[in-house]
């Protein structure tokens, strides 16, 4: 079968840009990232990343699904570094367009060492996280004065992933430090008791935010002795743990107006 121009490599090859989509809407992601997509000759593009930000390329663009949702990935992250390299050796623009920032649980690590490994060049265009956005949309100060002068991101997928580095959740729950669980819904029923075990009180609250900055975004407030129940989510859409005292200003900010009000 005869292979297209863009299918044929360059003697000259394309560049790779990692784009971080931002956490959900359209319009959380960066200016810079909306230029690089506007001169993107492909774009490789996973569930995280809002489909609205492909009608910012080019009619011409090759547009390229692989997955990456947990328990449902359409592609390996291996089959995606060697089409990443195969794509940029056509002499194309390249866009691994990433939900959140690319290097934060984005496996963008392994996607720079291809690139690097195969001589093509790569730009990182940072994103929103998840973390930042679910604190903003959620009115929760990851940080505050006489609560919490420290923030931990952890990922709750090292409970299913053999490959993972396994999250001493035990050592975290000993830190006093505001917790920012990602990919953790499915298994936060082990997650909870291993903090608990290591020194959480039960009653230490939690918020659940589903689809940040979305509008089917929503949020579940709890403590940590709720466990799964109040990660359960038949939908199983994306969502944000956030453990720690800090959860508890959500109600003392939504208080306050009806305080001066009935002084």
């Amino acid at each position: 079968m005869s292979q297209t121009a863009a299918q044929i490599s360059s003697p000259t090859p394309g560049k790779v840009w990692l784009v971080g989509a931002g956490p959900g809407a359209a319009d959380l992601i960066t200016v810079r990232g909306q230029n690089i997509l506007s001169s993107a000759e492909v774009v490789l593009y996973d569930d995280l990343a809002n489909a609205d930000l492909l009608n910012l390329c080019p009619v011409t663009c090759e547009r390229i699904y692989v997955g990456k949702r947990a328990g449902c990935h359409s592609a390996s992250q291996r089959e995606i570094c060697s089409e990443l390299v195969n794509k940029a050796r056509t002499g194309r623009n390249v866009v691994r367009l990433k939900g959140g920032d690319p290097m934060t649980f984005g496996r963008a690590g392994e996607e720079l060492q291809a690139l690097a490994d195969a001589g093509i060049a790569c730009e990182i265009v940072p994103g929103v996280t998840a973390a930042a956005s679910v604190a903003a949309v959620a009115e929760l100060p990851l940080t505050q004065r006489g609560i919490a002068s420290a923030v931990v991101f952890a990922t709750g997928h090292a409970c299913a992933d053999r490959g993972a580095t396994p999250v001493n959740w035990r050592a975290m729950g000993a830190l006093g430090a505001t917790l920012c669980i990602y990919m953790g819904t499915r298994h936060f029923g082990v997650i909870a008791s291993e903090l608990i075990a290591g020194g959480l009180n039960p009653d230490t609250p939690v918020a659940v935010v589903a689809d940040a900055t979305l509008p089917t975004q929503s949020v579940r407030l709890g403590q940590l002795s709720d466990g799964d129940t109040l990660t359960a989510d038949p939908a199983r859409r994306p969502a944000l743990i956030i453990v720690g005292d800090v959860v508890r200003w959500r109600e003392i900010s939504a208080a306050a107006p009806a305080m001066a009000a009935a002084e």
